[in-house]
């Protein structure tokens, strides 16, 4: 029992080990290692969402707003690198990957919207549109 107690990856004992093994901590890292981490920050003038997608080339990476949504997709397929057949695989951990995800912001001015990607840093700032805050007031007949 001591034993068990040291050698877990946690430090925490689990009974359900005995069971499943690691099928459950393997299978739901997996879906997390999957997941874009990804900031968003809104100040006066602009949203900025901040992704990370280390690996992934910047023609891979897709971005587009509609309907007060933006949409950021990128694609990593290593079927497409090319392959030395000479030599032989001793480890494979790479694999392609697809990661998506999607935000709603609305109120912005599409044509204004910039990205930039630096170190597997996908960085866009979208301005909001200029809102006329000047109030009006309406007499009642």
């Amino acid at each position: 029992m001591a034993n068990e107690l040291r050698n877990s990856d946690l430090g925490v004992f689990e009974p359900t080990d005995d069971f499943f093994g690691d099928f459950g901590k393997n299978f739901f890292n997996s879906i997390a290692s999957n997941q874009m981490k990804t900031d968003v920050t809104e100040n006066k003038d602009n949203y900025v969402v901040t992704s990370e997608l280390p690996g992934f080339k910047k023609d891979n990476i897709h971005i587009d707003y509609e309907n007060d949504n933006l949409n950021i997709r990128a694609t990593h397929d290593l079927k497409k690198e090319n392959n030395d057949q000479a030599g032989r695989v001793i480890r494979k951990e790479r694999t392609a990957r697809n990661t998506s995800r999607s935000f709603y912001l609305p109120d912005v001015e599409n044509d204004k919207i910039s990205a930039s990607y630096d170190g597997g840093i996908l960085k866009i700032t979208l301005p909001k549109e200029a809102k006329d805050n000047n109030k009006h007031k309406i007499n009642i007949d």
